[in-house]
């Protein structure tokens, strides 16, 4: 047996293991189980390489918000994990000092996100940053004597305009240029800057006061700001373009650390971001996506020599891409996550020669850190049936081990059940995968409703994950058959596979779906075909439409936050490159017969099957008068409809008591017309 398959095996073999105790009879999850389970993220080793430090977000539905705290847990896990942090606001960003005896962090106790610093030997964090619109992304200089952050801004400082502000304010907003909003956020008048203060305190400085966001906002990668070991350098990403929303001309600039001598260090016209200084500081690597204007292109790794200029591929045969990324402290390696068939693993891929070796695969890894010695790393990693942890392995992907146990207690009483593989022949005979999820207490001389899920992106994919907002368990646990297939234009499967879609939206994608549901009826004989439904968000809730408008094989549709218009939408989406790559070009010119071919409006006519939409205020992505267009077709055509409107939420719904009734209606609507015992509401 490799290495590789015992380093899976092990961890899959963790994953399984009994939480302790007698047995018990196992339950259904609740929402409050969902909703209580507290979320680790943001790993960091000590650099003395005994120790990792990570956040921990917990909800309240009383609050109807998270908290986030920093907690910290030995390596080789011979002493319980314990909180580091306390007290009003949340703690969010930990970063160790170079030498280790100080902690900096963000956190919100003084009303809004600023930097803090806590003696790693004893005492009182204290405040070193004030600025009005507060501070994130902290990377320390290699000195220990200065922090770098990013902060908005006002943009233009002072304005003609601003004297009638003077007594009698408005909230009225004005710009005059695109990109005024973004996600869900409005960016007119607003600038992203990269900032320095000194630790033992001072002044905040503005090292990059040009009229351009820096980092990116559009199209961020892991971390965009890096600093040579010697620190005489600072790298970052920015889109040098006068409009940034029809490109996605990121490029890897580097400038002293005074903000002078800035110049770029690629040129391409795609994606450059996520820049990381080998620690010898020979090298600079970065992650690209060579295409112009298209998002989802394949991650290559790059390597710059810094003495040469010249640009290495370390991937330029992988058909997958490449993710975050942490260089090995020889600077011999570079360790990557990636995303492959589902799932979301560690490689190590080796310099300058690119040798690929898989450390970690099974359930999906999330971020992760390497300890100073290379041997050690720590990463977040779940399960289709497990949530988030704390976990740490060997380098070699041996020894894994798990160091948080946030909700061990709980889950061990709850009858989950894990993702099961299947696959089937698609459009143009490729092979597709996808994931099937029973419910709690299945038992396979019954039969079952089964609810399919379509996935966003387009180019994204079904993961075995714990989804902390899709997530299966939570379908299932009313008593449904979860079915979830990674279409054409999803990612893990090579690049070819995931540039399928473009141009090509409802057809290969529909009929990889239309498949899927004759192989899981065909395969699994417990799935009621009689009562069946459907429901996806963004492209997923695109696909809804479109299915609504193309088959009656569902009893119920859900749609949550989908394109429905795909002309107006061009005209109220903000990151214009997206639709102009996935259509040709815009819809006032020869692209828009293809903007009309895939429209869902278009096939109106057709819809009969009920359906729930849900849209919210704030999505700047997909503007809420999608779902309204698509409420009142719906309501002219006569078919059973209802809309779930959040007035304070954006593209994903966030706040626990929101989440709590986005839940309730989903599965009442759906429960309402597949009649699954024990679902509320149901006939």
């Amino acid at each position: 047996m490799t290495r590789t398959m015992s380093a899976a095996l092990a961890l899959a073999a963790m994953c399984a293991l009994p939480l302790g105790g007698a047995a018990q009879q196992k339950r259904p999850m609740t929402f409050e189980d969902f909703i209580g389970f507290p979320v680790p993220g943001a790993p960091q080793i000590a650099p003395d390489g005994k120790a990792v430090v990570y956040t921990v977000t917990t909800y309240s539905l009383k609050d109807n918000k998270g908290t986030t705290r920093i907690w910290m847990a030995p390596l080789d896990g011979g002493a319980p994990a314990r909180e580091l942090t306390a007290g009003p606001g949340s703690d969010s960003d930990p970063r160790w000092s170079p030498n280790g005896s100080e902690l900096a962090f963000v956190s919100t106790r003084s009303g809004t996100p600023q930097v803090w610093v806590l003696p790693m030997a004893g005492g009182e964090a204290r405040q070193v940053t004030d600025l009005k619109t507060g501070a994130s992304s902290l990377v320390w200089a290699p000195d220990g004597r200065t922090i770098y952050f990013v902060s908005d801004l006002e943009w233009p400082p002072k304005s003609k305009l601003d004297s009638l502000e003077d007594g009698y304010p408005t909230d009225a907003r004005m710009w005059d240029h695109l990109l005024y909003r973004h996600w869900n956020e409005w960016r007119s008048g607003l600038r992203e800057h990269l900032f320095s203060v000194p630790v033992a305190g001072g002044a905040s400085k503005d090292l990059t006061p040009w009229d351009r966001d820096v980092p990116t906002i559009t199209l961020p990668g892991d971390g965009d700001v890096s600093v040579a070991p010697d620190g005489s350098e600072i790298a970052f990403t920015m889109n040098p373009d006068s409009v940034v929303t029809v490109g996605t001309n990121n490029d890897i600039f580097v400038m002293h650390p005074d903000g002078t001598g800035r110049h770029a260090v690629t040129t391409n016209r795609g994606d450059q971001n996520t820049p990381r200084y080998a620690p010898d500081g020979r090298y600079l690597a970065y992650l690209s996506q060579p295409t112009p204007g298209f998002e989802a292109d394949r991650t290559h790794l790059m390597i710059l020599d810094r003495q040469s200029g010249t640009a290495t591929d370390l991937t330029p045969d992988w058909p997958l891409s490449v993710g975050g990324i942490v260089w090995a402290p020889d600077s011999r390696a570079i360790y990557a996550t990636v995303e492959e068939r589902g799932r979301v693993g560690v490689y190590r891929i080796g310099v300058p020669d690119g040798a690929r070796t898989r450390v970690l695969y099974g359930g999906t890894v999330g971020a992760f850190s390497l300890g100073p010695q290379g041997r050690t790393l720590a990463y977040v990693h779940s399960t289709a049936d497990r949530p988030q942890e704390i976990f740490a392995a060997g380098s070699d992907g041996s020894a894994v081990r798990q160091l948080s146990h946030l909700t061990d207690k709980v889950v061990v009483g709850l009858d989950m059940k894990p993702a099961e593989d299947f696959a089937f022949v698609g459009a143009d005979g490729d092979s597709v995968h996808g994931f099937l999820i029973k419910p709690p207490g299945f038992d396979p001389a019954k039969k079952y409703p089964m609810v399919y899920l379509v996935h966003g992106g387009p180019q994204g994919a079904w993961l075995d994950e714990w989804h902390p907002r899709w997530n299966y368990q939570m379908f299932a646990e009313p008593g449904y058959v979860l079915a979830a297939v990674n279409f054409h234009g999803s990612t893990g499967y090579g690049q070819a596979f995931t540039n399928s879609i473009s141009r090509h939206w409802g057809d290969r994608p529909y009929e990889d779906l239309m498949k899927g549901v004759d192989a899981v009826l065909k395969q699994y004989p417990f799935i009621d075909s009689n009562r069946m439904g459907a429901a996806g968000a963004s492209y997923g809730g695109y696909m809804i439409y479109w299915m609504e408008g193309h088959t009656q094989r569902f009893k119920a549709m859900v749609d949550h936050d989908g394109v429905f218009n795909t002309v107006s939408m061009f005209g109220s989406t903000e990151e214009l490159w997206f639709p102009l790559h996935e259509f040709g070009g815009n819809p006032y010119g020869s692209a828009r017969d293809l903007y009309e071919k895939w429209s869902p409006l278009n096939f109106v006519k057709n819809w009969k099957t009920p359906m729930l939409i849900v849209h919210s205020q704030h999505d700047y992505r997909l503007d809420l008068s999608q779902g309204l267009q698509a409420f009142t077709a719906l309501q002219q055509m006569g078919v059973p409809s209802r809309f779930l409107y959040f007035p304070d939420e954006f593209h994903f719904v966030t706040k626990p008591r929101d989440r709590r009734l986005w839940w309730a209606t989903v599965l009442d609507w759906l429960g309402s017309y597949l009649h699954p015992e024990g679902v509320a509401g149901s006939r």
